[in-house]
């Protein structure tokens, strides 16, 4: 039986180097802005930006776009105010802000791991998104980084989902992004996760997953085809209790998913998750059975200062008892 309860290793304390001032135009942001998305223009016939912006999201419709240029929603890499009626560019970066009515708050909240000039990491709570997307645009780990440290250049060196709670890098300064970017790239990261799920019968631990991974339906999801693997998995089992097994998962690849496609493939399901094997409706706002996948640690070699670094998450997921029983009852 799975009770809630503290477990885990304690992350390494790091002290932060302060953040150097915003400065420039395209800096300035009020206490409650929201972080630009950008989109690099890809071909397409359009003779004028927002014809390609319309067709790019057709969701949003042309009278929504034209109030967004009206009020300089809609802007160049330096964040100069675009034109709707500008001829279609290919490979223009425009920035533009996105907007939800009603946005739903997410009641948890972020914490900082370590913030200096060029990298801040922090540990995501279950239940917030990364980045916008859908119907979430200041409930966002970026967006509430940006308002906390004042620096609209943070971008995410990588994502985890929604779903999963844990550490996310971000680069904080332009001019050393693909310094750390390359870590990814050039798999020079090691990033472990912990996950709760059933015992996988029949095999031997450590295991090696591999397979090959494709777009599913609907297209949120992703699904394994035949085909030469595109994804790997490495995993092992931390704790065994009667009903569930605590795992340590190390992905070598990032395909999206691929923790939690891979685990309900070796007929384990993760507990919580909502959308593998099968998808379990819930109602908005409903916080009660987070995922327990948790991005436990991120390790590599610093490319600014040769600096061996390890960050861990102190959150926790649910704790196992070997004979299923309460924890008061045992």
């Amino acid at each position: 039986m799975l009770v809630p309860t503290r477990w885990g290793r304690h992350s390494r304390r790091m002290r932060p180097t302060p953040l150097p001032p915003p400065s420039g135009a395209a800096r300035r942001l009020h206490a409650d802005e929201v972080p630009a998305s950008r989109l690099q223009l890809p071909a397409g016939a359009f003779d004028t930006l927002l014809d390609g912006l319309c067709a790019r999201f057709p969701n949003v419709s042309r009278p929504v776009w034209l109030d967004r240029f009206a009020r300089g929603r809609v802007q160049d890499a330096l964040g100069v105010p675009l034109d709707a009626a500008m001829a279609y560019r290919v490979g223009l970066e425009v920035r533009y802000f996105r907007e939800v009515d009603d946005e739903p708050a997410v009641p948890f909240e972020e914490r900082i791991v370590h913030a200096d000039a060029h990298l801040v990491v922090a540990d995501k709570p279950h239940f917030l998104p990364v980045t916008p997307a859908g119907g979430h645009v200041r409930e966002t780990l970026l967006a509430r980084l940006v308002r906390q440290l004042g620096n609209p250049d943070l971008v995410p060196l990588h994502r985890i989902d929604r779903d999963t709670a844990g550490l996310v890098m971000f680069s904080a300064c332009a001019d050393t992004r693909g310094r750390y970017q390359s870590l990814f790239a050039q798999r020079r990261i090691v990033k472990v996760y912990e996950a709760v799920a059933p015992p996988i019968a029949g095999v031997a631990m450590p295991h090696i997953h591999r397979s090959r991974m494709d777009r599913g339906e609907p297209f949120f999801r992703m699904r394994e085809v035949d085909g030469v693997a595109n994804s790997e998995t490495r995993i092992d089992v931390i704790e065994r209790g009667a009903f569930h097994w605590r795992y340590r998962l190390e992905p070598v690849t990032g395909r999206k998913h691929q923790l939690r496609v891979h685990m309900a493939a070796l007929g384990a399901p993760i507990v919580g998750d909502s959308s593998y094997p099968a998808i379990v409706p819930r109602a908005a706002g409903d916080f009660s059975a987070p995922l327990q996948l948790l991005a436990r640690s991120l390790s590599f070699v610093d490319p600014l200062s040769g600096e061996a670094r390890t960050f861990e998450s102190q959150r926790s997921l649910l704790s196992i008892t070997p004979d299923g029983k309460p924890a008061a009852a045992r």
